[in-house]
């Protein structure tokens, strides 16, 4: 789900859509045309970055690894609008030795979004940015000659990831998905419920009020679900071990005012698609059982134990009801809905043990 900066829930808690003024251009390479492979040796490293056609519009993609031989890994951000394109080296260096990965920031977003504004009352939809998701495997296949690739979602991302893997199982070798959301009435009302549990265990009054001032859902104001996870987000720290700060420093190009302004900008804009004006967004039509639950390809969960936005008792729910050809659920202790070393340890040993031999 949305992982909002403080200073974007205040700009919504105030109800206002930020619309940031465009600053000069950042500088970019754009990945070429593909009509084949980039690929010219398995040990060809790649590190692109830049703008590709796709789907109709210019989308930011960027590709990093240290040999055009190893499996391809294509990360689904979350949010919606929280693009990890700026933290890559941070959060996946380490990986780049034995996979290729590729980050895409989805329509509405980040760079992508600083391309192509959306027009006033230009609404994002799920099937849009499933065939978004879709358009990025299939030119990443050809781009750098990769039969299939690995799909990896979390949070807002395993949304999109599952409606990708479901559309085009044939593009990816297996499935990795993190904090499952599964469907947005469910994990609204177990998320509520669970946070108002663990407010009155600690006899928190001052967030008992706050919780029981807005009620279970389902809400038709978009600033209740800010507040929530604001509360969410306090509690899952003290439970949990936090992230290294040194994760989430951007690289350069992504510190401009431009890239900094078409980031908040796309926030802004992604997460009111995302809970809609009357609680009527993309969240409220989330409903991933209704899409069938029999999947074509390998399919891995891995579950923050603490966490209290999509929490473990509907992401296993939905897991023990689906079929694949392999599965496998993941429960991490002191872990939250947030990324953390735990989470990301266990994301890449399911790629080394779980999906590597799959491919081989």
């Amino acid at each position: 789900m949305n992982l909002l900066r403080p200073s974007s829930l205040c700009r919504w808690l105030a109800c206002a859509l930020t619309v940031c003024a465009q600053a000069a251009g950042a500088a970019e390479a754009a990945p070429p045309a593909t009509t084949g492979s980039v690929c010219s040796s398995p040990s060809q490293q790649l590190d692109e970055q830049g703008f590709v056609p796709l789907n109709g519009i210019e989308q930011w993609v960027t590709i990093k690894g240290e040999r055009c031989g190893n499996p391809v890994v294509l990360v689904v951000h979350g949010g919606p609008g929280n693009p990890v394109s700026m933290f890559s080296d941070g959060l996946y260096g380490p990986w780049q030795k034995d996979f290729t990965i590729v980050h895409w920031d989805q329509r509405g977003s980040g760079m992508t979004y600083g391309r192509n504004r959306p027009a006033e009352g230009e609404p994002l939809t799920v099937a849009q940015l499933r065939d978004d998701g879709i358009a990025v495997a299939s030119y990443v296949t050809q781009h750098l000659g990769a039969r299939k690739l690995i799909l990896m979602g979390g949070s807002w991302g395993s949304v999109l990831g599952i409606q990708i893997a479901k559309a085009r199982p044939d593009l990816f070798h297996a499935y990795i998905t993190t904090a499952q959301l599964v469907n947005g009435q469910a994990n609204l009302a177990s998320s509520y419920a669970a946070t108002l549990a663990r407010a009155k265990a600690l006899s928190d009054q001052e967030n008992i009020a706050k919780l029981e001032a807005l009620g279970p859902p389902p809400w038709c104001d978009p600033r209740n679900f800010g507040i929530l996870r604001r509360v969410t987000r306090r509690y899952e720290a003290a439970r949990t071990d936090p992230a290294p700060k040194a994760w989430w420093q951007p690289a350069a190009l992504y510190t401009t005012a431009k890239a900094e302004a078409d980031y908040e900008a796309g926030e802004d804009y992604s997460y009111l698609q995302f809970v809609g004006r009357k609680g009527d967004g993309m969240l409220a039509s989330t409903d991933l059982p209704g899409l069938g639950l029999k999947f074509g390809l390998p399919v891995f969960f891995v579950q923050g134990e603490e966490d209290l936005v999509t929490t473990p008792d509907v992401a296993r729910r939905y897991f023990d009801s689906i079929e694949a050809p392999q599965k496998d659920w993941v429960l991490l202790p002191r872990t939250g809905h947030d990324p953390n070393p735990a989470m990301r340890d266990a994301q890449f040993s399911l790629l080394k043990e779980r999906v590597l031999p799959l491919i081989r």
